[in-house]
């Protein structure tokens, strides 16, 4: 089993769920976040003052799936938060030892 990882921009969200679910990903987490990557952050302007904004508004999605279908996550959450500008976000793979369903006790692979 995998973790799959994608900070992405808040308004691909529904773009990425849509991208998820044929390939059979049946839940995951969403988590407002806020950050910056190469970008540094951006200056805005309000009421006429101009100031810099260093840690942008961006969403954290957070999967476990099998480890045959981290390949076909990782390419579907790619293509559908992609907008080719900077500050599209980043995915991220790591190995889960363990998962347990709380409320049936399955573990591992049936708790998916």
């Amino acid at each position: 089993m995998k973790l799959v990882m994608a900070v992405i921009k808040p308004f691909k969200l529904d773009e990425v769920r849509d991208a998820l679910t044929p390939l059979g990903v049946q839940g995951l987490t969403v988590t407002e976040v806020k950050g910056f990557g190469r970008q540094k952050g951006q200056t805005e302007i309000y009421r006429g003052a101009e100031y810099q904004v260093s840690f942008l508004p961006k969403l954290k999605i957070e999967v476990v799936v099998a480890d045959e279908l981290v390949d076909a996550v990782v390419e579907a959450i790619g293509a559908a938060a992609r907008t080719g500008k900077i500050g599209d976000g980043k995915v991220f793979v790591v190995d889960v030892e363990r998962a347990m369903r709380i409320r049936t006790g399955e573990t591992d692979g049936a708790a998916l």
